[in-house]
């Protein structure tokens, strides 16, 4: 037994001396092989199971390498163990549970630490991520502080982007391509978009020099590296309206086919909101980028929650109405005090023609949420418009309480009020206005007992009251409001003109007195330059004509002063047959068919003289072409209309001046007129 023992001890110290070597190399899973020997000849060692799970991490079997902390708690406790333990659970998107471990542990290394800080950016906790990296650099110095400042510099754009915080100066150098990018991305959140494009551009010009160092890189390699920068700078351009730009440069990242599932599902969804409700085809390709594995845990939760959004609104443009719905109760359910669920909802029951249905639930949604009631109640005053109601949306739209007083809610009541002629309520709509702006101003002023001039959102309220009340013929309730302006200014000859005008209408004595504040004539001398006048493009016509003047002509025109010259009158021409002494048809100006006595065209007159039957038959109009039948027949009187008949009487009314009775024989010329744009008559 001791020789067996001795053995094993022998054999084991060659294992570990094997796990040792391999270690060395990064030789891993060859490492495990030698450990799962040892862990058969000592099934509770320690220090072998330790290895064990350092091997199963570093091949990526973070499931198996958790299963075997989690089966030998009692031999791995949390002291041994709690970093690989809490770096597992991290791999493996339990980022609660690895929060957990790494709190539970008695001792916080550096390494703890590091983890920690990528956990709370996962979390997206970011103020207490930027303490915790804080607290990494200023206590650490080892040659991963660069890496640790690029991680700093991330948590300080993902503030600036997702909670608008205004990003302080860390001081930072920005040697490499990363914190350039991190660098731009907080500008892009400030809204400083073209200083975010050329922080990116510079991030460019380092990524190709810093790669471009290695001889293994390939122009793929680095395509590939720079397609985050490349997609960032699209998302640039799309803000900034450039939309055909940034499209071309979103297709040419799919293209290369980037390795980066969270790079390809942004991408994905920025292209579908530049489509919109147009290439759809194209967009119901694309959303299938944003559900590939993993994306739910490389964006944040905003990310994902806009990328939701999309795939309600592109069912809705798709028609697929179950799934529109479907997406965004789901999304109503996650985000309750959200506003976009519910408009996509309305929205969808407005395409289905469901308006009283859409105003119910946006009504819902405002007495549950307040906070949002005035957005929602916008919505709904838009949609009774959309209706032609435009009396219940004006009613909406007064229940906004902070907004009554805003000029753009003001100008709207008013005009739609002004369509519907409710002139009594536009006016009440101003009343109210000017109301708010003289309390708040007595508000501000409490205790205050100078004159407090009036702001100028609240003086032109005033002016824009007092000139609808003059438009609508309100000139009693216009002085009021004319008066306080001029008091305010009793400079503006404007005002004082309008107060006049409206006073001569109601009270003439107030307007003399009134009219004694005008200037003078001589006060109010414009300062003309008469030279430039006379050589402007306006003055060279009247020059030319009064050059031409001369003699007698021009002491005559300073004589008699500017006389106007008639117009000859063109006498109109007349046709050859008129006939002063018939009177005109009245109707000769009106086109023959809407003549009263026009009984229309004859229709089958030439029927008869079309030959039937088989070829050379006869018919029965064939004995009217007959000469010696026509010779021998008894004449016949002539056809009214005919030569013969204007012939045959001298005193005939010329057809221009008789009124026609309906005859056939003149219906062929006026037919002909017609064709030729004739009007009938003269």
């Amino acid at each position: 037994k001791m020789a067996a023992a001795a053995g094993g001890a022998g054999s084991a110290a060659a294992l570990w001396s094997e796990v040792n070597r391999c270690g060395q190399n990064g030789d891993f899973a060859r490492a495990l092989k030698s450990v799962n020997k040892i862990l058969q000849i000592s099934k509770d060692d320690v220090t072998a199971l330790h290895c064990k799970v350092v091997c199963l991490i570093q091949n990526g079997n973070f499931k198996e390498a958790l299963s075997v902390i989690n089966t030998h708690t009692k031999v791995l406790t949390s002291d041994v163990i709690a970093f690989e333990k809490a770096y597992c659970e991290y791999r493996l998107n339990r980022i609660e549970n690895a929060l957990k471990t790494i709190q539970s542990a008695s001792q916080q290394t550096d390494k703890l630490k590091e983890l920690y800080g990528q956990v709370l950016y996962r979390l997206e906790r970011y103020d207490d991520c930027l303490a915790a990296y804080r607290d990494l650099i200023r206590n650490s110095q080892d040659e991963y502080e660069e890496e640790r400042k690029t991680n700093l510099s991330a948590v300080v754009a993902a503030q600036s982007t997702w909670e608008k915080v205004m990003p302080e100066d860390l001081g930072l150098r920005e040697a490499t391509y990363e914190l350039c990018y991190n660098s731009a991305c907080a500008l892009i959140g400030q809204g400083k978009l073209n200083e975010a494009m050329k922080k990116l551009q510079k991030a460019e010009e380092l990524c190709r020099q810093s790669l471009s160092e290695d001889s293994d890189v390939t122009e793929e390699d680095i395509e590939a590296e720079l397609a985050i920068i490349h997609g960032q700078m699209a998302y640039i351009m799309q803000l900034q309206g450039r939309t055909e730009d940034a499209l071309q440069l979103y297709n040419q990242i799919i293209k290369l086919k980037p390795t980066d599932a969270g790079l390809l599902a942004v991408i994905a969804n920025n292209i579908i909101t530049i489509n919109k409700d147009q290439n759809v085809f194209d967009s119901k390709k694309k959303v299938k980028l944003t559900n590939a594995e993993g994306v739910e845990h490389k964006l944040s939760k905003k990310q994902l929650q806009a990328i939701e959004f999309n795939k309600a609104l592109l069912a809705m443009y798709t028609n697929q109405a179950d799934q529109c719905r479907k997406l965004s109760a789901s999304l109503q359910s996650q985000s309750p005090e959200h506003l976009l669920p519910v408009l996509i909802q309305a929205a969808q029951l407005c395409r289905e023609k469901q308006h009283a249905k859409a105003v119910g639930l946006l009504q819902d949604f405002a007495d549950q949420h307040p906070a949002s009631a005035a957005e929602i109640k916008l919505t709904m005053a838009q949609l009774k418009i959309a209706q032609g109601s435009v009396t219940k949306a004006c009613m909406i739209l007064r229940s906004i309480e902070e907004l009554q007083h805003k000029p753009g809610m003001v100008s709207a009541l008013v005009t739609m009020y002004s369509h519907e002629e409710d002139i009594d309520s536009a006016i009440e709509v101003f009343t109210q206005a000017i109301r708010w702006y003289q309390q708040f101003q007595a508000r501000t002023n409490y205790g205050c007992c100078v004159f407090q001039p009036k702001s100028p959102v609240h003086l032109s309220l005033i002016r824009e009251a007092a000139n609808f009340k003059l438009k609508h013929g309100r000139k009693k309730e216009a002085i009021s409001d004319l008066e306080e302006l001029w008091k305010q200014n009793p400079k503006d000859v404007h005002t004082l003109a309008q107060l006049i005008s409206a006073y001569s209408l109601v009270d003439p004595e107030k307007a003399k007195v009134l009219s004694k504040h005008l200037p003078s004539s001589d006060t109010m001398s414009l300062k003309v330059d008469v030279d430039a006048l006379e050589n402007s493009h306006g003055a060279t016509y009247v020059r030319k004509k009064a050059g031409k003047l001369t003699g007698d002509n021009q002491q005559k025109e300073q004589g008699q002063g500017e006389v106007k010259k008639k117009k000859k009158k063109k006498k109109g021409k007349l046709p050859k047959n008129y006939d002063p002494k018939v009177t005109p048809d009245p109707e000769r100006w009106l086109p023959m068919r809407e003549r009263s006595y026009y009984r229309g065209r004859k229709k089958g007159k030439k029927k008869d003289q079309v030959g039937k039957g088989t070829q050379g038959s006869t018919t029965a109009g064939s004995s009217e072409l007959d000469a010696s039948r026509t010779a021998s027949s008894p004449p016949t009187s002539p056809r009214p209309g005919s030569a013969a008949a204007v012939s045959a009487t001298s005193n005939v009314i010329p057809p221009r001046h008789q009124k026609p009775a309906g005859a056939p024989a003149t219906k062929k010329k006026q037919q002909q007129k017609k064709k030729k744009g004739a009007k009938g008559g003269w």
